[in-house]
């Protein structure tokens, strides 16, 4: 029935979209491409014929909603299976074909609502309206779905447009229709400038949780049952199941987790590490899972016990049971209203009995006053005539006595009445001022709950900001971390390259060191041999100073010596240029000799001093 009463809120905008003379009938020929749709997306078979055959006796022309009904009912709802379809196409067609007659948005661009928006909100209205005819939505419900599309959005509600717009006297007497309150989100009055992405976000997140009987939604660590490893899985938690799939587009799904009374769910500690874990236990298998922080874990346990106790009810959505409850709340509150009001009614009744009373008895007094002035006259009049008349008077007077002791008992009874009436007035009085004194109560305990719900979240916006700058910390170090790691490599290469360079040195200076020895011992060895070739040159001299001087006629040789023997240099030029040829081979050679080191030049330049002495 529950399903039958949705899907005839949607028909019935179909219907009257195509009703253009809102005349209250549709012609036949509409009816049957309705008749055809509705079956084409509800997955019935359709009967093409059973329209005309339905209303063969009604050929005046155009039907009504309520002769197309029993069609409606017999041909195409009773045929209609629950999950045999996909619901949100249905609604689909519906909204197409009254969109086009009464949605009308900012054709400058200026709508903050896209079509895909609008239908979303007119599937949410539809959901939250009333079930009476034509459909519309009292102002406890419009603000009711405000303020959790404003929670979506991480707002707050713009109450004083939305009470100006409530208070009106036709929305508080009829409600308000969905293409009304279409327009009031369109100005922009609520949203208060908030961009369309947020605004669609928010509206498409509403929908899922209160059409889509979506419990809750989000990222949690799964283990497997067979390969035991920890997969992270996005997961979808209805009244019925857990169905979790690859990622949040929700294209791919890998498994799904039955629940009923007989599941429920536990708390673990940490372990293999892995934290926030609990876990999900059915009559076939336990399923473990682990959240990103401890609030989400709460939120998850509390939403899946949520669903246990949804189905331990025998109740298929949460917010059809939440829908219920506020209804009977305002139904109450009528309740109560009314009972207030006739009993401040029956006060007033009685207030206004009391009052006429009150002067019923001063009349009577007033009377009472004027009958005995009345007495007093006939008495003395009487009394004067005769005595028979006085005895007369007399009795009447008794009997007027009488009348005046019962006249003052009932007055007495009346009084007691009045003080009865006054104290029933007074206890109403004081169960007003503790109904009032409850009312506030009331009103300060929910300003309270809205002000811890509006610290709580600043607090968990605030704890996350924290979380990032953590994060954020966290990277820092550890990209510190890798490029003191890489500083300290690079160090130990140049270290390892001048160590190597180091060697290298000491390598080459003790090749230096070594050549230095071999040109030193070069170096003596030349000096030796130019000391030998010295001594050699002296004595050639001398030798050749003595060739030079030949014996002449006459002359007389010393005897064993020849240190007299001169030989004259310009009577032979010959042997001259000999010498000096001698001389400068020597002097080269000298020179190669003086090449090898510097002790080499010195005995050079010896050498050359030397040759100086020769003539």
């Amino acid at each position: 029935m529950e399903l039958r009463g949705e899907l005839l809120k949607s028909i019935w905008y179909a219907f009257t979209a195509l009703d253009v003379e809102k005349s209250g009938k549709v012609s036949k020929s509409q009816l049957k491409v309705l008749s055809h749709n509705l079956c084409t997306v509800l997955s019935i078979p359709h009967d093409p014929v059973a329209l005309e055959e339905h209303f063969r006796d009604d050929d005046d022309g155009p039907v009504s909603s309520q002769g197309y009904m029993p069609y409606l009912n017999k041909y195409i709802l009773d045929k209609v299976e629950e999950g045999a379809f996909v619901k949100e196409n249905f609604d689909e067609l519906c909204w197409t074909l009254t969109a086009k007659k009464n949605y009308r948005p900012e054709k400058n661009g200026k709508s903050v609502l896209s079509m895909h928006d609008a239908f979303r909100l007119w599937c949410l209205f539809n959901f939250l309206s009333e079930d009476r005819y034509p459909l519309v939505m009292v102002p406890d419900e419009v603000e009711y779905l405000l303020k959790k599309v404003c929670v979506a959005m991480s707002m707050e509600l713009n109450c004083v447009e939305l009470e100006d717009y409530i208070s009106q006297e036709a929305v508080q007497q009829s409600g308000i229709t969905v293409w009304h309150f279409l327009d009031l989100v369109n100005s922009g009055k609520i949203t208060r400038g908030i961009d369309k992405q947020t605004i669609s976000m928010a509206i498409e997140e509403v929908y899922r949780e209160i059409v889509g009987d979506v419990l809750k939604e989000g990222y949690l660590w799964k283990r497997g049952q067979l390969r035991r490893n920890w997969t992270e899985r996005w997961f979808t938690l209805r009244p019925n199941s857990l169905a979790y799939f690859v990622s949040e587009d929700r294209k791919e799904r890998k498994g799904s987790i039955s629940l009923d009374r007989n599941c429920c769910v536990e708390v673990l500690p940490d372990k293999d590490g892995k934290r926030c874990m609990f876990c999900v236990k059915t009559p076939a298998k336990t399923y473990e899972m682990s959240a990103s922080d401890t609030k989400q874990r709460q939120e998850w346990t509390t939403a899946i016990q949520t669903a246990i106790r949804l189905q331990a009810e025998g109740k298929t959505s949460l917010h059809k049971d939440l829908k219920l409850k506020r209804r009977e709340q305002r139904e109450q509150r009528e309740r109560r209203r009314a009972a207030k009001e006739e009993e401040l009614q029956r006060l007033r009744a009685l207030q206004e009995e009391k009052e006429r009373k009150l002067q019923e008895l001063d009349l009577l007094k007033e009377a009472q006053r004027q009958a005995e002035a009345l007495l007093q006259q006939d008495e003395q009049r009487r009394r004067a005539q005769h005595e028979e008349m006085q005895r007369a008077l007399e009795v009447q007077l008794r009997e007027a006595e009488e009348a005046r002791a019962s006249m003052q008992a009932e007055m007495a009874l009346k009084e007691a009445e009045a003080d009865r009436q006054r104290k029933r007035i007074r206890e109403l009085e004081e169960m007003q001022q503790r109904l009032e004194e409850a009312l506030h109560l009331e009103i300060k305990a929910r300003q309270d709950e809205e002000a811890f719900r509006y610290a709580q979240a600043r607090l968990l916006a605030e704890e996350e900001e924290k979380l990032k700058a953590l994060m954020a910390l966290k990277e820092e170090q550890e990209e510190y971390i890798l490029k003191t790691q890489r500083e300290k490599q690079e160090l130990k290469q140049e270290m390892e390259s001048k160590s190597r360079s180091l060697d290298e040195a000491q390598r080459q200076l003790e090749e230096v060191r070594a050549n230095r020895h071999r040109v030193d011992q070069d170096v003596v060895a030349a000096q030796r041999k130019l000391r030998q070739a010295s001594t050699n040159v002296k004595h050639w001299n001398v030798q050749m100073n003595r060739l030079m001087h030949p014996i002449g006629p006459g002359e007389k040789r010393p005897s064993g010596s020849f240190s007299s023997f001169r030989v004259p240099m310009q009577k032979d030029p010959g042997l001259k240029l000999q010498l000096r040829q001698r001389s400068e081979e020597k002097d080269e050679e000298s020179k190669e000799n003086v090449n090898r080191g510097e002790g080499a030049k010195r005995l050079s330049q010896a050498s050359d001093s030397d040759m100086d002495t020769v003539p």
